[in-house]
């Protein structure tokens, strides 16, 4: 009777192509794939570099920008002239002002820091009071040079905190460290802290998901044990390819890439999953249900998974380094889940076969899925209705959009608001001019080898100072050839505010430009510079990066679908997907949440992220619509089971991936605390607004022109319309969704 239930699943189709061929192979070869896995991951844990980052800005931009070049500039004409790499900050125990005894022994604790030869400290320089006579500074210069991970200097601030702490004890002050090396540190051990708690978040969330999904320990435990093997893996590969082609990789991307690889993966596991259980329901045996899964769920994994990919490594073509380290990072991530899914995790579920799903015994029987059938066949009747109210709720957070406010500070928003270096940070700035924490420089140099004037010197600073939105401008530095000379500039605003910004972009570098002596010329740096050209590079992004994902990821969905109108409006809906994502986000954090505005990558991020995998549920959704067209049904019919059958599917993993992602929230740092919310807005948004309701309704409305120019949809004999029907999801239901399922159960029966 067995072969007659084979023979009724159409078998011989199911012995061509690809996807059949691996998963014949992987369920019946568990163990030469599993040993493989495990030979990779030791080769890799084994000789693989540790993946470093920064929280450098200037270090994320190409050399063609103008404060990469007044950087460069500084420290070829400045070597022992560069800014403080950290700053003591120092204040009356008693909270008073500042007494000149008090200077004197600021003074004295600079020269005490100095005999104590902390290693990576070339020297200190006690500063001025400020003027409102409470806090004085000590600049603490560090080498720079052989250190490009920063390392030497972190490790000197945490030296120097602990000598400063004893140096301070009974003289009357107290003091904190901040400035660059120290919100590097800071930053750092906040990321630690993030990824600990990051990590604990995302696998209590799974385990906890996937126990009330499936009620079976021996599957929460599954992704948990194997993306552990498969992290390790990616991990060594992307520092890999960071070393390589030297790629500059933010810190909070080791927190991010927690995420990705146990949510993704975790999609990708319950993709397999749901598949497993419906052959298995359908009268597979386990190593038939593996094969059978990964013929069915293949095609859906590496189509969504390769849309991902896609997405990240358009990235590649950014001009900020941030963007080409992040994109190919979670793409390699990504991938190396992605194969996971069709291999690892397969050949396990083939050895434990039913054991998989223990003590439950749910898997034997189809649950009637109620309510996922009950909103198909609503949806089935009136799919005008479900498309205009689930469109006209992600137009109306899209408008919000429009009001979105950039800010570029990565250092301070990747800290604890409570670290050392923001707190005496934000003291600083609140007791100085806003802008007197992080001057900008304006170097001019004679581009002829004449000799810099005192005459030209003096005229250009009153030039320099009268330029709406500077403060004050120094007495210019020139170098020991009098060919360079280096001017500070206070501006009126916060070095990182917008209107800062604006001052750089505009009158300072201008007037700085034009008004250069003849036979010299001018650059503009400092901080604030490097967020005005970080701000043009984004631009230029948003204006490359953006479309080629699209058209590529279109390309993807056409190839998938074979058809040319159903990508066009997929991808209009991932678009307004992105909108609503982003005003819902501006609405949270931007209009209510008291912010200036928002980090400056998170349209780039939740562009990755939403739109790669708002096509994933999509394909999920539309590939087993077209499942169901193919066995005879109507386009409204086969959207109602689609959501039917395809609903429970995209509902855990949107679920599961959407609170992976908000787990970032808890890092307590404001830029993951955005990221985290809006990524699993947008996941959320994608999986049960846009791939549950709209893309189905609108398919519907649309009918078989939405297949054209091809006939994707027609119905195909019984066997290529079980087997060959593509990859989309089966949640809560199977087989029993198509013409021969009645059929083939009777005779299973029998």
């Amino acid at each position: 009777m067995k072969e007659a239930v084979q023979g009724a699943r159409g078998g011989g189709d199911a012995e061509r192509g690809f996807f059949p061929r691996l998963g014949r192979w992987v369920a019946h070869h568990p163990w030469r794939v599993i040993g493989a896995w495990v030979v990779v991951a030791v080769a890799v844990v084994g000789f693989a570099p540790k993946l470093a980052t920064t929280t450098d800005e200037a270090s994320f931009l190409p050399s063609h920008y103008e404060s990469v070049q007044a950087l460069n500039l500084q420290q070829a004409a400045f070597p022992q002239a560069a800014a403080p790499a950290a700053m003591i900050v120092l204040e009356r125990a008693d909270n008073g002002a500042l007494t000149a005894a008090d200077s004197a022994g600021v003074s004295a604790l600079a020269t005490k820091l100095e005999a104590a030869h902390i290693p990576d400290i070339t020297a200190f320089q006690a500063g001025q009071a400020t003027p409102n006579g409470r806090l004085q500074t000590i600049g603490v210069q560090m080498p720079t040079d052989n250190d490009p991970q920063q390392k030497h200097q972190t490790d000197a601030v945490k030296a120097l905190r602990t000598q400063l702490q004893a140096d301070l004890a009974g003289s009357g002050l107290k003091g904190g460290i901040t400035g660059s090396a120290a919100q590097t540190l800071d930053s750092q051990s906040s990321g630690n802290k993030a990824e600990a708690l990051i990590g604990v978040a995302t696998i209590g969330l799974i385990l906890i998901l996937l126990l009330i999904i499936f009620r079976s320990p021996v599957v929460a435990l599954l992704p948990i044990i194997t993306i552990g093997v498969v992290s390790q893996i990616a991990d060594g590969l992307i520092a890999w390819a960071s070393k390589a082609f030297d790629l500059k990789t933010d810190s909070s991307v080791t927190s991010m890439l927690i995420v990705v690889l146990f949510g993704v993966g975790t999609d990708y596991i319950l993709f397999f999953m749901f598949r497993y259980r419906e052959r298995l329901r359908a009268g597979d045996n386990p190593k038939e249900a593996v094969a059978g899964a990964v013929t069915r769920a293949g095609e859906a994994i590496v189509s969504a998974g390769g849309a991902v990919i896609v997405s990240f490594m358009a990235l590649a073509l950014s001009t900020l380094g941030l963007f080409r380290s992040l994109g190919p990072a979670l793409a390699i991530a990504v991938a190396v889940t992605l194969v996971a899914g069709l291999t690892l995790i397969p050949s396990v579920v083939s050895l434990l076969g039913t054991r998989v799903f223990w003590p439950s015994k749910a898997w034997r029987t189809e649950p009637r899925g109620a309510r996922f059938a009950a909103i198909g066949r609503s949806m089935g009747r009136h799919p005008a209705r479900f498309a205009a109210v689930s469109g006209i709720i992600m137009a109306a957070l899209a408008v919000a959009a429009f009001s979105f406010r950039p800010t570029f500070d990565l250092s301070s928003g990747s800290q604890g608001k409570g670290s050392e270096s923001t707190v005496w940070q934000k003291n600083l700035q609140d007791a100085a001019s806003a802008g007197a924490t992080m001057p900008s420089q304006v170097m001019l140099k004679s581009t002829n080898g004449a000799k810099l004037t005192p005459g030209e010197l003096d005229s250009y600073r009153g030039t320099l100072a009268a330029v709406p939105g500077v403060a004050q401008v120094s007495t210019p530095f020139p170098n020991e050839t009098n060919t360079v000379a280096l001017y500070s500039v206070t501006l009126n605003h916060d070095p990182s505010s917008s209107a800062a910004m604006d001052t750089v972009k505009g009158p300072l570098r201008t007037t700085a430009h034009h008004a250069a002596p003849a036979g010299t010329a001018a650059v503009v740096g400092g901080t604030t510079a490097i967020f005005v050209d970080i701000q043009s590079a984004v631009n230029h992004d948003y204006a490359v990066v953006f479309p080629v994902a699209a058209v590529i990821i279109t390309l993807i969905l056409g190839l998938v679908l074979r058809a040319v109108v159903a990508p066009l409006y997929l991808m209009a809906s991932v678009g307004l997907g992105f909108g609503a994502t982003l005003g819902a986000t501006v609405l949270l954090f931007q209009n209510s949440g008291g912010n200036n505005g928002l980090i400056f990558m998170l349209p780039v991020i939740m562009y990755m992220f939403v739109v790669a995998l708002g096509t994933d549920y999509n394909i999920l959704m539309i590939t087993r619509l077209r499942e169901e067209a193919r066995a005879g049904r109507n386009p409204r019919e086969a959207a109602a089971e689609a959501v039917r059958h395809a609903g429970p599917t995209i509902a855990a993993a949107g679920l599961i991936l959407a609170g992976s992602f908000a787990s970032l929230m808890l890092a307590g740092q404001s830029t993951l605390t955005q990221m985290g919310f809006a990524i699993s807005a947008g996941i959320a948004i994608a999986a049960f607004v846009m791939s549950m309701f709209f893309t189905p309704a609108i398919t519907a409305l649309v009918g078989h022109a939405a297949w054209w120019p091809g006939r994707a949809d027609a119905v195909r004999p019984s066997g290529e319309a079980r087997h060959g029907g593509g990859g989309g999801g089966g949640g809560g239901g199977g087989p029993e969704g198509t013409q021969e399922y009645g059929a083939t159960q009777a005779s299973v029966r029998r």
